[in-house]
């Protein structure tokens, strides 16, 4: 496509770079007349309230009639947010959107009633009723995923109690969010060109990357000084976050917040602990990591904002989105032909929303509905960056794709927990076939540096976040208090523990804490690591052992929430209740780690 210095139009993009929403709808108009059934379904199940405990037939009749309805729903969304989505500055799909969302709020609340009832009929009733009913033991899966809560579910008046609690409930998070994106303002720094330019939260990425160690230092010394001066009101935010999670845990009478948060996955504590002790067990190679770093970069001290730079001088990858497709389609052939056929489909038909234009909403992801084929929105621009993210979002798609083709719609969803996976895996395997067809030795490095800083963030960042929310958790629910001073001496421990001797840890980044929104999400980010590690086990084992792996994942892909997640990974040759998942992609961050120790040796 060619490119111009201002973005164009929605209507100048060319068409086979564009998705095709009208597989959805052929028109507002037929999207008008989903919206309508919506409505129509609503007020159906909204009558069905309070028979559900009459009969098996009662029941069956309305878990069918709330899976059209939520459905068909999908799809009246999904299309408008999509639209919307290809030009937010048009109004007629800013109005769809705002309908769709209002009729989701009230789709919503007419089903509201559905699990509370299906909760008070007995465990022996709803078992008698699935011999009984053809068609009810279908539902199995999903009464068996409900009833589990029944231990941790109140009374009809303590649970409307707590839902008229959520709002105030959430406050920490809002108020954190508000200081932390509209009230905090950052102080000017002088960038390479010693001019002064205000500092923000996006142009602090920018800087950390610079290659001026000063502009670096002293963007680093103020963002943090700048959350130190409200360190006391950050940390009365969180610790309130903190002892929310702890309230709800001990209300609804599980052990702990970290089990309650793990409880709706059904995943065992053994996966978060042993994720935390395996990563320690491999330090050393974090350390190693951080010694390279110091060596390529020739400092005598390695400091906190010495972390970002880019060690590997820029190599300079072009790549247009045409060769980007025809290099991950490359990449991903180990995983077969019928998976090579899909991939081909959603390349060629109308998937894929390729350029940026006027209005279109920023970054990528891939979404769609279940009576659609997903689509992948992007704002492709010629880089390896680029090249990666179009991989793993075509990932989830294919996930999406096969998993709506093989499952009925009560089950075609799948878990955060396992979400991450495919896409992930499409990742290292694109990584696999660079690092094999590169013969540049500056391309090579790059590479293998792009690589080992994704395990840096992804794997031992998160699972250092991860361990820092275990302790707060902890520390809590044993009735320690948590002030601005101990959260940041926690924090400093681990900083030193997961970094190792070669690296200075400056004191501003105690307070690192302050900045992530994610402390606000408890227990959530350990499932990029477990993701991470997950995907690069399969990856291997998909490189190393062939067609008996890729039958096992593809299965995986087909099977969307039709079991819990740590049970499909299972079946996909990964166990992540055991720590050798993990020890096997840290294997693959040896390698890596080993190979560009010797390159720069060279």
């Amino acid at each position: 496509m060619n490119k111009s210095k201002t973005l164009p139009k929605r209507s100048e993009v060319p068409a086979e770079y564009k998705w095709r929403l009208e597989d959805m709808y052929a028109s507002n108009s037929d999207w008008e007349k989903d919206l309508e059934k919506v409505k129509q379904l609503a007020e159906e199940i909204s009558r069905k309230k309070g028979q559900l405990g009459q009969s098996g037939e009662q029941l069956l009749e309305t878990l069918r009639l709330q899976d059209e309805l939520l459905k068909t729903l999908d799809q009246v969304y999904v299309y408008a947010r999509m639209r919307r989505d290809e030009d937010n500055a048009n109004s007629t799909y800013q109005a769809l959107t705002d309908r769709a969302t209002s009729l989701s709020t009230q789709v919503y609340g007419a089903i509201s009633y559905i699990q509370p009832e299906i909760l008070q009929i007995p465990t022996d009733q709803l078992e008698k009723w699935m011999g009984e009913v053809q068609g009810l033991d279908h539902y199995r899966i999903l009464l068996d995923e409900i009833t589990r809560f029944k231990p941790h579910t109140l009374s009809a008046e303590e649970e409307a109690i707590l839902a008229n609690v959520s709002e105030v409930a959430s406050a920490p998070s809002k108020i954190f969010g508000m200081l932390n994106n509209a009230d905090l303002k950052f102080p000017m720094i002088r960038d390479e060109n010693g001019e002064e330019v205000e500092l923000t939260k996006g142009r602090y990425v920018q800087f950390m990357e610079s290659k001026d160690r000063r502009v670096r230092r002293e963007a680093f010394e103020a963002l943090y000084a700048t959350y130190g001066k409200h360190r006391n009101t950050i940390a009365a935010s969180l610790t309130s976050s903190v002892k929310t999670d702890v309230f709800y845990s001990r209300t609804r009478r599980y052990p702990s917040a970290l089990y309650a948060a793990l409880f709706a996955d059904n995943v065992d504590l053994s996966v978060y602990d042993n994720l935390i002790a395996t990563i320690h067990e491999h330090l050393p190679l974090m350390h190693r990591y951080i010694a390279l770093r110091k060596k390529m970069l020739a400092v005598d001290e390695l400091h906190m904002y010495d972390l970002y730079v880019p060690i590997v001088p820029e190599v300079e990858m072009n790549i247009p989105y045409d060769q980007a497709v025809a290099t991950i389609k490359e990449a991903l052939k180990p995983l077969g032909e019928d998976y090579g056929k899909v991939l081909e489909e959603g390349f060629s038909n109308g998937w894929i929303d390729v350029y940026e234009n006027e209005g279109k909403t920023s970054g990528a992801y891939s979404w769609g509905a279940y009576t659609s084929h997903p689509y992948v929105l992007m704002n492709y621009q010629d880089n390896v960056n680029n090249m990666f993210t179009l991989a793993h979002e075509m990932g989830h798609a294919l996930h999406s794709y096969y998993s709506h083709k093989e499952q009925p719609y009560t089950y075609a969803d799948y878990k955060i927990f396992v979400a991450e996976v495919a896409s992930t895996l499409n990742e290292a395997l694109l990584m696999n076939h660079l690092l094999k067809t590169t013969t540049d030795k500056k391309q090579r490095m790059y590479l293998i540096n792009y690589y080992l800083e994704q395990f840096r963030g992804t794997v031992f960042r998160q699972t250092m976040f991860a361990e820092f929310e275990k302790i707060i958790h902890a520390k809590t629910e044993q009735e320690e208090p948590l002030t601005a001073d101990s959260l940041s001496e926690i924090y400093r421990e681990l900083n030193v523990a997961y970094h190792g001797p070669d690296m200075v840890v400056d004191q501003e980044v105690d307070m690192e804490w302050a900045r992530i929104p994610h402390f606000y999400r408890n227990f959530y980010v350990y499932k990029y690591a477990t993701g991470f590690s997950a995907a690069t086990s399969l990856a291997k084992q998909i490189l190393e052992e062939g067609q008996q792996t890729v039958d096992r994942y593809l299965q995986f892909l087909k099977s969307g929430s039709s079991d819990y997640p740590l049970e499909l990974l299972k079946k996909a040759g990964v166990d992540m209740t055991s720590p050798e998942p993990i020890r096997e992609a840290l294997a693959v961050f040896e390698e890596m780690l080993a190979e560009m120790e010797k390159l720069t040796a060279e």
